[in-house]
Formats: structure tokens, sequence, C-alpha cells
């Protein structure tokens, strides 16, 4: 495969492969794939990490795939705005809509980008799991002997590949004869570490892996004039704005399940505070309480968790709200807090305007700043696994 190959016609030929009738397709089949949240991290850092490997030695068509259904990419409008920078739009992206009916695992390889346990309707595949670049905590699963197996704390995942894919990058990057494209990827692997870290300011998250990889990529980028702070500020700006977005798109734009001892955990990431959201719900928290007793419901959840993220004059805040939906998830709202509080330093919102239903509900002001999903869905997992007769 030629190293001028555009992102577009690298990403056609993707599609011609991934639906291609089955004496026809690879054997097996070299899938990468970030993690069911399909946040901005693990959608670029799929075609970023698909591209690159595709065009080194021994060239092997790696396919890109958003973990996520067709109908829910139009909810990632931050991804869209990114795209455009590299001259592609959401239709290009190939998803879990498109992964042929009847595919075998045997058939299949896996390399994992943003995540290291597959989950949710792609867990059938686990056993053909080759390598992984990931920043979330190891789940032990990946073997040890896989290539890569690259798992370790950093503010993006796009760090971790930008530092494994250097040398590839410095080669490609020479070759490349088209500025608009060399730049287009370079934009693409931009993003999400911008974004994750707050552009390099957040310093409870940034690591030098983060710092290194920006510098490398604006040292490869053509476009003298580009502005890193200016492309930050646009594409966090799209990302922040929800205003059009009903409660339910809300809470699955950014959203995370796991299973743990027969418990189903939900964590929807939002960015906005709880006071935007009761804002949104217009009349009082029971309307957004209904709303998100409604999707837990619909994806049939023990505990349900919202995290927020907001910035009201200017400054960074995080806010947390657990609810046990039934008994058991109850029980285990109960050993979260115990587990929780501390560690995260949890205070209660507004006098506990949020908190009910028993015991089971409970909405904190989060001040633990540096503990995002990465920290608290492993709180809220060990929870469920604990017995109700173990003491925390």
């Amino acid at each position: 495969m030629s190293i001028r190959t555009t992102l577009l016609a690298f990403l056609t030929t993707a599609r011609n492969a991934l639906k291609a009738p089955a004496a026809q397709r690879p054997k097996p089949l070299t899938l990468v794939v970030g993690n069911e949240s399909a946040d901005l991290d693990s959608l670029c850092s799929a075609i970023v990490y698909a591209f690159i490997r595709t065009h080194t030695a021994p060239h092997t068509l790696h396919i890109p795939l958003s973990n996520l259904p067709r109908e829910d990419l139009a909810l990632r409008t931050e991804m869209t705005a990114v795209l455009r920078h590299a001259g592609l739009v959401p239709e290009n992206l190939l998803t879990l809509s498109d992964l042929p009916d009847g595919l075998e695992p045997h058939d299949t390889r896996w390399l994992l980008v943003d995540h290291n346990s597959l989950t949710g309707p792609l867990r059938r595949f686990a056993g053909q799991v080759t390598g992984c670049v990931d920043h979330h905590v190891d789940e032990g699963v990946i073997p040890r002997d896989a290539q890569p197996r690259v798992i370790e704390p950093c503010g993006s995942c796009m760090s971790l590949l930008v530092h494994e894919c250097k040398q590839a990058w410095t080669d490609l990057s020479r070759q490349q004869t088209d500025d608009a494209e060399n730049d287009g990827l370079i934009k693409l692997a931009l993003a999400p570490i911008l974004l994750d870290t707050t552009n390099l300011t957040a310093k409870s998250k940034v690591r030098p892996k983060d710092t290194q990889a920006v510098s490398f990529l604006e040292q490869q980028m053509r476009d003298k004039a580009f502005n890193a702070t200016k492309y930050y500020d646009e594409i966090n700006a799209v990302k922040e704005d929800i205003s059009g977005l009903s409660f339910r798109d809300i809470f699955r734009k950014d959203y995370k399940q796991w299973e743990e001892q027969g418990l189903t955990l939900g964590v929807c990431c939002v960015v906005q505070g709880f006071e935007y959201l009761l804002e949104k719900a217009q009349t009082d928290q029971q309307d957004f309480l209904q709303e998100l007793a409604s999707w837990s419901d619909e994806r049939k959840l023990d505990v349900s968790a919202v995290m927020t993220t907001s910035h009201p004059g200017g400054k960074f805040h995080r806010q947390l709200l657990v609810w046990g939906r039934n008994d058991k998830g109850t029980d285990a709202v109960g050993r979260f807090k115990d587990l929780a509080t501390e560690r995260l330093r949890l205070e209660q919102w507004k006098n506990g305007e949020l908190d009910g239903d028993g015991n089971a509900r409970f909405a904190w002001g989060q001040y633990e700043l540096a503990a995002s999903r990465k920290q608290v869905a492993p709180l809220l997992r060990e929870a469920l696994k604990l017995s109700k007769e173990q003491k925390i």
C-alpha cells in the first residue's frame, strides 16, 4: 500500500475489506478499536493507530472501528469538528453497525486502544486480542506477550500511541508529499491530547509523554501558522455545547457500562454541572431524576452514576451522583460511600438536594479533581464486587 494513500482512501479501503463477501475478506481481519464510551481519544486513536500500522512493514491492513452504533456518531459533535480538519466526515468511519453478520472470532485479530478489556457487543472477540495501548488501570486480561502491550498512566491514550509510533510517524511524514494530508493526520492526533489535558494545563493529568507528544506533533506540522490553543478552544467549545441534546442523548454521549458479581454499573460523563442539568429540566430536580431513572431502566442498571465536569467562573469543578436502582444496588452504593468519601473528597451537594430514595441516591461535589472516570469507575466496581458481609 502506497505511503501516499490519503486518510479518505485508507478508510475506503478498510470499509471495502470489512464489507466484502466472506470469501474475499482478508483472513484474519485485523481491527483496531477504542472503548465503549467512544470519546474523542478512543475514536481518533483507532484511526491514527490503524493508519500508522497499515503503512508500517509488513503493511497489514488495520481496520479502525468506532465502538458504537452508527446512529450514535451524531452525538460526537467534537469528533465531527476534528474530522473536518482532516478532510473527513462521520460517514467515512466504520462502526459496530458495519461489522459483518456471522463474523467468527477466529477470523479476526484485535488491537485495543484506550482500554484493555473488550466488553459489550465485542466481548465475544476477547480471545483474539493481540495487542493493546491504553492509559487506564490494567485489568490483567491482556496477555503478557501481547505486542504491543503498553498500559500506563497518561493524560491521553493518543500520547502513548505517538510515543509508540514516533519513528514510523517520522518516516511516513518524510515521504508524505501532500501538506494537507500530513497536517490532517497530526490534527487528528493532537485534538484528544489537548482536550484530555485541558491544553496541557491540567497538572494532575499531564504526564511527560503528553508534553512530548504535543511537541513532536507540532514539529511535524507543515502549516507554521497553526495555533494549538486556538484549535483546542474550537474543539472544546463544540464539546461543551450540549444545549441541543435530549437528556437521553446527554446520558449516552459519553457512557460506559460494566458487569460485576451479576450487577450492572453504568457511568455517564457529562460536560456540564448539576446546576445546568436542573436548569435544563426547567421545573425541579424530579424531572432530571425521572430522566436519569428512565435511562437507568433502559440499560437495566443496578447502579447508575453521573459524573460532571464544568468550569464556573473559569474554575474546574467535578460532581458525582450515584444511585442504587434496587436493593443490591443500594447496598453497593453504601459500600462505595465508605470506600470513596475520603479518597475522592466527596461533600454533599447543596444540602442533599439530589439525595434521596432512602439511602439509594447521593450527590456530591467531588474535590479530588484529579479523579476522572478512570479512577472513580474502579472504586464503583470494587463496591459491586464486595459482598455484604465484608468490611471495608
